[in-house]
């Protein structure tokens, strides 16, 4: 029987898409192309830096105040990808990396054009991108189904029957604001309580086992090397708690309740394979890789 260890565990999230778009539209006040930032009307909470938002605009013409070098072919179109940074009054920054795009920095920054017109606008998020979340010292993760009293008159012994499943937990991890390559601080989490138009959704897998880390004090370490298991669900942010204490270091507190369906997935290099009366495994016809036993999630 294997002993593991929580050190070889971590959580990957990613920023959820907008649920509804935003409509505004850019002036030529609105654009400062020597400093490559412009601004349109939102709600503040709506956008935060690191989101990738697509633009697009409403009447057809093309955003004449992205430059030709911040597109991929070098043609300006009517729509794009880009990731944003908003600064302290709200100006908006266009990046082409998301790194790049939570500092704010010189690097990767996509240059603007000055614009004679007003370019209506529809902004939405698009972010998919998958990234560990930063400096996690510990978390949990509660699910309870709960139950239906159906007890009939005559029944001498309570009856129950089982209903909806929820699921909520806490995770704790040191203050940060600035991220590591590929990764997200806690601060994004804290700013998604604030959030007003897209919400404070996140898609998260809660790894009990990482893929690549050795499992301690079991027999079958050796083989369990690339095994991974992990909670994967949506998640809504509910709460956020910072604590400060002179000599230590600050720590952030963030609660959350699951939405959707809660899934314990596992992916092993010991799956069972339907065999041939030689003991040689089955193979599948597109070739590649074995028949499975139904049942199987190598998911």
């Amino acid at each position: 029987m294997g002993i593991y260890l929580g050190n070889i565990g971590n959580i990957e999230i990613t920023r959820k898409g907008s649920e509804s778009d935003l409509y505004s539209v850019v002036n030529p006040g609105d654009v400062n192309a020597s400093r490559n930032r412009f601004s349109f009307d939102f709600d503040e909470g709506s956008l935060i830096s690191g989101d990738l938002v697509e633009l697009t605009t409403t009447d057809g013409t093309d955003l004449d105040f992205v430059d030709a070098t911040g597109w991929r072919d070098g043609v300006v179109q009517e729509s794009g990808n880009w990731y944003i940074f908003i600064d302290e009054l709200g100006g908006i920054k266009l990046y082409d990396n998301f790194d790049d795009s939570l500092e704010g920095s010189v690097a990767g920054l996509v240059p603007l054009n000055a614009i004679a017109r007003d370019i209506p606008i529809r902004v939405a998020v698009r972010d998919r991108d998958k990234r560990l979340l930063a400096c996690v010292t510990d978390y949990e993760l509660n699910t309870n189904r709960e139950t239906v009293d159906v007890t009939a008159l005559n029944d001498q012994y309570r009856q129950q029957y089982s209903s909806l499943i929820s699921g909520s937990g806490r995770l704790t991890a040191q203050w940060d604001y600035v991220n590591e390559a590929g990764s997200e601080p806690v601060n994004y989490l804290m700013q998604l309580v604030l959030r007003t138009e897209i919400g404070s959704g996140f898609h998260a897998k809660f790894y009990i086992k990482s893929a690549n880390t050795d499992a301690a004090g079991g027999s079958f370490a050796a083989t369990q090397t690339n095994d991974a298991l992990w909670w994967e669900f949506d998640a809504l942010v509910t709460a956020s708690a910072t604590s400060f204490v002179p000599g230590d270091i600050i720590v952030s507190t963030i609660d959350f309740v699951a939405t959707g369906p809660i899934k314990l997935r596992a992916r092993t290099t010991t799956q069972s394979k339907l065999l041939q009366e030689d003991g040689s495994p089955i193979l599948l016809e597109q070739g590649g890789g074995y028949l499975l036993l139904e049942g199987e999630d190598d998911a």
